[in-house]
């Protein structure tokens, strides 16, 4: 392997836990999904990687090092002659740091000159949300019934019953719409029975399928009265914890 003597890097905070990320290193389907359909990876030292970008370019490497779940190097450099990395030009170096709001991905690229570091900062940036996208969608694949129970607490009668269905969110979470403002699972919970002593026999429930992407959901719902009379109808916007559950919830009403 040559030498390496300049690097690009790129940081960027993926709303999943470390074991959601780092196993986009060692499954092949999850490195599919952030490099292209047909890309694999054997994820152990020596074992080889092979990258199919969507637009036919194909990148190859081999896996230097892994250390669940905190780090991986591998070589990377591309299979056509006339790109500027020939197979094992380069070097790759990717560490994951657990953080309250999620995994804090460093990415370090160590290349032969200046022009290629520069000729690859644009397609790292790139990659690197599809990465963010990718590891996110895994981590919140059951998202639609996350928020199926959520809305399902505000039809809930009992007390208890309704802070069992609010399990679903953190345990500071919050809160704001027009008409409140709380954080905390216990707070929200009593301003939900607020609610349903003022709007008896409410009834809320999702309209279409969640929208996601890198932690942040947006949700349509409509309410409606004990007689199944529209009662109204608006959009939640949701941050997500790394573990899939809610920590912040913002409700706007349509007017």
């Amino acid at each position: 392997m040559t030498d390496h003597p300049h690097s690009l890097e790129r940081r960027v905070l993926i709303r999943a836990t470390p074991e959601t990320v780092f196993g986009f290193f060692t499954d092949s389907a999850r490195f599919a999904l952030w490099w292209g359909t047909g890309s694999t990876i054997d994820g152990r030292p020596g074992g080889r990687l092979r990258i199919v970008y969507p637009g036919g370019v194909v990148a190859s490497g081999e896996v230097v090092e892994m250390r669940p779940v905190t780090r991986v190097v591998f070589t990377y450099g591309y299979e056509d002659p006339a790109k500027p990395i020939p197979p094992g030009g380069s070097l790759v170096t990717v560490t994951l740091e657990a953080r309250t709001d999620g995994t804090l991905v460093t990415l370090r690229h160590d290349v032969g000159s200046a022009e290629i570091r520069d000729q690859h900062v644009q397609g790292w940036r790139y990659q690197m949300a599809v990465f963010a996208v990718a590891a996110s969608r895994v981590q919140n694949a059951a998202l639609g019934a996350v928020v199926d129970r959520y809305l399902g607490a505000w039809n809930e009668a009992d007390a208890a019953a309704r802070l069992a269905a609010l399990d679903v969110v953190t345990d500071g979470v919050s809160f704001r719409d027009a008409y409140g403002c709380t954080v905390g699972r216990e707070e929200l919970a009593a301003h939900i029975a607020a609610v349903r002593h003022f709007m008896p026999g409410m009834s809320l429930a999702r309209r279409g399928d969640v929208r996601e992407v890198q932690g942040a959901a947006l949700v349509e719902w409509t309410a409606t009265g004990p007689g199944g009379e529209p009662r109204g109808e608006g959009t939640n916007s949701f941050e997500l914890a790394p573990d899939g559950r809610l920590a912040s919830v913002v409700g706007f009403w349509k007017s």
